[in-house]
């Protein structure tokens, strides 16, 4: 009889949670009812249609058939092909994959940066992975990414069986830039996108011919709703690529929830450097090391 499969011990015996960080691994080994609190879920769900750029009332909700703008999200399906997807995985896996918060594993390519100090070094920085040189090349095929040149990349293992998730955040604006590229690898996914500033979303009702008549109309809102109330489902297909830039980076934190993850999914995030490390800039000399070392391509997960 052929043994059963055992999955590595880094899997399903150890965390890498720390502070108010959980994930069902530690949960499992503390017991008894959690002193720590999961974020709790949005009052009102909208759902993100990437054919009309506009979030739209989940049904049998108390705004089914609202809906509002949402710029800044661009999501491009099969971005890599399943060979291409296989391959990749085949290559990180043959990478140590870090223990990481919320019962996520890690492979990082880019600097060691001190975000609350604002500091960075190159430290064993050696550039992107080879097997991103083709993936990167392809961005540069579409208009709102034919100038993206990312400096650094992170690998992010998600997985049922741990908990995996990653909880509402913006992305630091002092070192990477404008666009934050997303690439959902083995799965698809749900990102998540709240926002806690106050004030209100003013909605318009959707018209009959939904979706299609959506990008083409010009509503008066009529409705509206407390921003903190609200959450953004952006259905993240696998294989794709997402893109947030604008409001979606800078003012709309995003997420995904563990209950968004029923199987392996693997996403691979690219940033770019912010405008105080390009041409012009007061770091320029630095971010100019940093994009040659990091478009070399010769580069290892970082320690």
């Amino acid at each position: 009889m052929a043994a059963a499969a055992v999955a590595p011990p880094e899997v399903l015996r150890e965390c890498g949670c720390k502070g108010i960080r959980t994930c069902l691994i530690c949960e499992r080994q503390r017991g008894g009812d959690p002193p720590w609190q999961h974020p709790s879920q949005k009052t009102h769900r909208f759902i993100y249609y990437p054919d009309t750029g506009w979030a739209v009332g989940a049904e049998e909700s108390d705004f089914e058939g609202w809906a509002f703008p949402f710029p800044g999200v661009t999501l491009i399906e099969d971005f890599v092909t399943r060979e291409e997807e296989a391959e990749m995985v085949q290559l990180m896996d043959r990478d140590p994959w870090k223990l990481s918060q919320s019962g996520r594993r890690k492979q990082d390519y880019g600097p060691k940066v001190n975000f609350r100090k604002q500091k960075l070094k190159m430290a064993d920085f050696r550039g992107l992975p080879s097997f991103s040189r083709e993936v990167v090349r392809r961005m540069g095929l579409y208009p709102i990414l034919e100038d993206f040149q990312p400096v650094e990349q992170c690998n992010l293992d998600y997985c049922p069986e741990r908990g995996s998730a990653i909880d509402p955040h913006l992305d630091d604006a002092w070192l990477w830039g404008e666009r934050l590229v997303s690439l959902s690898l083995l799965a698809p996914t749900v990102l998540s996108m709240s926002r806690e500033a106050p004030g209100s979303l003013l909605l318009c009702l959707a018209p009959s011919g939904f979706p299609e008549a959506l990008a083409d109309s010009a509503m008066a809102p009529s409705r509206s709703v407390p921003c903190q109330e609200v959450e953004v489902a952006v259905p993240l297909p696998r294989r794709s690529l997402v893109v947030l830039s604008g409001g979606a980076r800078h003012q709309w934190k995003h997420a995904i929830h563990r209950r968004h993850i029923r199987a392996r999914r693997v996403g691979v995030t690219f940033r770019e450097l912010s405008a105080e490390f390009g041409p012009g800039g007061k770091q320029q000399e630095l971010g100019q090391e940093l994009l040659q070392m990091a478009l070399s391509f010769q580069g290892r997960p970082t320690t």
